[in-house]
């Protein structure tokens, strides 16, 4: 078994930014040139994600709606009183969603659905700099 791992950065928005990054990560699986593999996608951080979801402009105003239901940018936390920065929302919703997906590569190419992408969200209440690991294990 072997794992290579390529590192990128993304600037985001905050504030529930969407970001596909599919075709970065198929980037890297096609360079590494290995047929067939497992590939990790992950992001650095607590206030961020990364998933699959048909990233279309349906789901992108979909998607924050509902987790702000779920965890409210104007609710009060226990994380903000005791940090004071006015995330507490941002690290709910990234533990939610999770910070990674993993998906199979067959002969070269990501094993996902015609409608499914790799999806980066950026839940902070400011713009940052995401570093992705992709790490692809064969």
């Amino acid at each position: 078994m072997g794992i290579k791992i390529e590192k990128f950065t993304i600037s985001t928005k905050g504030f529930d930014d969407m970001i596909d990054i599919t075709s970065r990560v198929q980037n890297i699986v096609s360079n590494f040139d290995i047929k067939n593999s497992l590939v990790n996608v992950s992001v650095v951080g607590s206030t961020a994600s990364v998933i699959t979801l048909e990233y279309e402009p349906g789901l992108v105003v979909d998607l924050p709606q509902i987790l702000n239901t779920i965890a409210p940018v104007n609710r009060v936390y226990e994380h903000d009183n005791t940090w004071h920065d006015g995330n507490g929302y941002a690290h709910l919703r990234a533990a939610l969603l999770g910070n990674c997906v993993t998906v199979p590569s067959v002969d070269g190419f990501l094993e996902i659905g015609r409608w499914q992408q790799i999806v980066l969200l950026d839940f902070d209440n400011k713009p940052r700099i995401r570093e992705i690991v992709v790490t692809v294990t064969y």
